[in-house]
């Protein structure tokens, strides 16, 4: 009876050490290089003005839109009137079918 505790116990040490390494490769922070536009003036996407970065991967062009403040963000000024390049660093994720990307503080740098 002893053994099969100690057996469990250990198993269960072992499935939240793989869920908690799981949960933290999600989060890893990547740097996206490619054009920054806005979603409203320059891709013609929505209704209302968002930031978003193109980049090209495998000869595909890929729209990562940014989990952020929309037109309220003070780098979205620089992007309104004309897509430009750049680089943003932060984490990815999957909303909806969309890739997005939730910028880390000062993660938006234009070239």
């Amino acid at each position: 009876m002893k053994a099969a505790i100690t057996t469990l116990l250990g198993l269960a040490m072992v499935f939240t050490l793989a869920v908690v390494a799981r949960a933290a490769d999600e989060k890893k922070e990547v740097t996206l290089k490619g054009t920054i536009s806005c979603t409203k003036c320059a891709l013609k996407e929505t209704e209302a003005c968002g930031n978003a970065i193109v980049v090209e991967k495998d000869g595909k062009k890929i729209t990562y839109y940014f989990d952020d403040g929309g037109k309220g963000e003070k780098y979205h000024k620089n992007i309104c009137t004309g897509a430009k390049k750049g680089s943003v660093t932060g984490t990815v994720s999957e909303k909806d079918g969309k890739h997005m990307i939730k910028p880390a503080k000062d993660g938006v740098k234009f070239d």
